[in-house]
């Protein structure tokens, strides 16, 4: 079971305090296909494709994300923080022909090649104020709980060229609501952020010394064509960088070691680099 945190919205409270729920709700559903084919004895093929919607009031228990502000717990049900509609993949495993026998097989036999694919659609971008309705508490600037007001026709985008992503939220989209301690009528996790899509190859070959023994040397092509992924943009109007995508999406996925994840280098979406190894295998 979710949890919910809520702070009391009352502002003529001089003290504060925290109430606990276990009253969240969450929805997920799912259409997933999946392709696996032997094409010959050589290679081998794997399609996936999933489309997906969470839907949810509350994405995470650690944390006051999802204070309604005087509003009911429901106000605040929309897209989960990780929903993500489209996710593709594709893997390819080739042993590349070489010549049978001679000197020729000594040079070109014995290569492979792994491919792997990846695209997903955006995820959810939460565009709050950057305010802090309940002084004294941390709800401010990336952490604050309230979305503004939406300015009717008005674009939620501006394709900028040279901007990250080539677009950025725009900020005179939107209005501090009145009073300051009201909730905005933008809905929470209301916008979307950047796709991502990676190519990774692997080229491998293998050198048999004795029927138990041989060695594979490879080299991991890692985004092979140096595509750009960006992570979320800035969330907060408050920030002089609203709107605006400012990390890859490696780095913004995490820093890994003792703030979790992986390390960057590990992660999807940083600039092409390339891997070099052998393994002995016995």
């Amino acid at each position: 079971m979710r949890r919910d945190i809520y702070l009391a919205p009352n502002p003529s409270f001089t003290s504060e305090f925290d109430v606990l729920s276990n009253h969240g709700t969450s929805n997920y559903e799912a259409l997933q296909a999946e392709y696996r084919h032997r094409v010959s004895h050589r290679l081998q093929t794997l399609l996936s494709y999933t489309w997906s919607h969470s839907i949810d009031d509350v994405s995470s228990d650690g944390n006051f994300q999802n204070v309604p502000l005087t509003q009911a717990p429901f106000a605040n049900r929309g897209p989960s923080d990780y929903d993500v509609r489209h996710t593709f993949s594709g893997a390819m495993s080739y042993d590349i022909p070489g010549p049978d026998s001679g000197i020729l097989k000594q040079v070109f036999g014995n290569w492979s090649t792994d491919s792997i694919i990846y695209a997903r659609s955006a995820p959810p971008v939460n565009v709050v104020t950057g305010q802090n309705p309940f002084p004294g508490t941390v709800l401010s600037g990336a952490n604050s709980v309230q979305r503004p007001d939406v300015i009717p026709d008005v674009p939620l985008y501006l394709h900028v060229s040279g901007a990250p992503g080539g677009k950025v939220i725009n900020a005179a989209a939107f209005v501090t609501p009145v009073p300051n301690t009201a909730q905005g009528d933008l809905g929470r996790n209301a916008l979307r952020g950047f796709g991502a899509t990676q190519w990774d190859i692997t080229v491998r070959r293998r050198f048999r010394f004795t029927e138990r023994l041989a060695l594979q040397a490879r080299a991991d092509f890692f985004n092979i064509l140096n595509h750009s992924n960006f992570g979320s943009p800035i969330n907060y109007l408050s920030s002089p960088q609203f709107g605006q995508a400012t990390q890859m999406l490696n780095n913004y996925l995490g820093s890994g070691g003792q703030s979790g994840g992986l390390n960057p280098l590990y992660q999807i979406g940083g600039p092409r680099s390339i891997q070099l190894a052998l393994k002995l295998q016995f």
